[in-house]
């Protein structure tokens, strides 16, 4: 080991940096505490042993004896967290070199693929449907592999931010253009209910990413025509509301479809989870959007909750500062 290397080794922040892990469960840190809670529990030790033990020789071995426990233990604990640490740090470096290498050859696909579609040459009925379940699929993929690339981005902080000024109620009108098809083929009812609001200072994409999200979660757990209603029969809708709140703004998206099994609700902001009624039901889904829409959120300043019943639907709720 080199002198800079071993420089850095001692620099807590350049460690937790590297690890990508807050304050707190950064080996190094935590490393440091214990040896002050170390040096404290020898001092302690000492006026103890000096007070109630005659002989300094067995209060000097009592004292060693404790030291060399508690920093074997300090050793073992923090040895486990930087292995925790190192292991959490190479996953999310995979999870982006795999995302990045999967990008190229499925965009490749795709266009193979629509380039096929509209070709002159006539295919059957029996082809196109082939073509169809092939363009699904890729799009699923493509999809995924995009969160995938969120994710690793979130975790390693390279998330790219451009703050310019916009307006709330035309990226919610984007926004639902684009989801209008969906919503159609899901027979949804979906209803606005905005307030007028200064105009946010903050990054579109990243919002409309944010709420798209959110609306993409209420569309899939919505309930189907085909599906048994709970407690009588009503259609499936959908509200986005959104007013002013002090210096921040406050949007909601309600929705009455299936919801959230409450045992589960503290485990819905993780990656990959997904709930026991969303799983039962076969909704397509990575678990990822709302690890996303939270990481996203802490990108841009905002906050994010949500209320659920099960059978009844659920509201999740978000925040953001208007200006800079």
């Amino acid at each position: 080991m080199t002198f800079g290397e071993f420089l850095r080794k001692l620099s807590i922040a350049e460690e937790c940096r590297r690890y990508n892990t807050s304050l707190w469960q950064c080996p190094q840190f935590l490393f440091t505490v214990m040896g002050l809670l170390i040096i404290l529990s020898v001092v302690f030790s000492f006026i103890l042993g000096n007070r109630y033990i005659r002989d300094p020789e067995i209060t000097l071995l009592f004292i060693l004896s404790l030291t060399g426990v508690l920093f074997a233990m300090a050793f073992i604990i923090t040895r486990s967290f930087e292995q925790l640490a190192e292991a959490n740090r190479l996953k999310t470096e995979f999870i982006g070199i795999v995302s990045h290498q999967l990008r190229s050859p499925l965009t490749n696909l795709k266009w193979g693929l629509d380039f096929l579609m509209t070709e002159t040459t006539q295919h059957t009925q029996q082809e196109e449907g082939y073509f169809h379940i092939l363009k699904d699929n890729v799009n699923r993929m493509h999809e995924m592999v995009n969160d995938l690339l969120t994710v690793s981005r979130a975790e390693q902080g390279t998330l790219p931010f451009q703050e310019k000024e916009f307006d709330f109620a035309e990226l919610v009108e984007q926004m639902l253009a684009e989801f209008q098809s969906a919503i159609q083929a899901s027979n949804i009812q979906v209803k606005v209910e905005g307030e007028r609001v200064p105009k946010l200072y903050n990054d579109p994409s990243l919002v409309r990413h944010i709420l798209g999200n959110l609306v993409d979660n209420a569309i899939r757990y919505a309930w189907r025509d085909h599906e048994p209603i709970p407690n009588g029969d009503r259609k499936a809708q959908i509200v986005i509301a959104y007013r002013g709140a002090g210096d921040r703004l406050r949007v909601e998206v309600r929705d009455n479809g299936v919801g959230i099994p409450r045992q589960d609700q503290k485990y819905i902001f993780q990656k990959f989870f997904r709930s026991t009624n969303a799983v039962r039901r076969q909704t397509e889904g990575s678990g990822l959007g709302l690890f996303i829409v939270k990481s996203l959120l802490e990108k841009a300043g905002g906050e994010i909750g949500f209320a659920s019943e099960e059978n009844k639907g659920s509201t999740f709720w978000f925040t953001l500062p208007f200006k800079k």
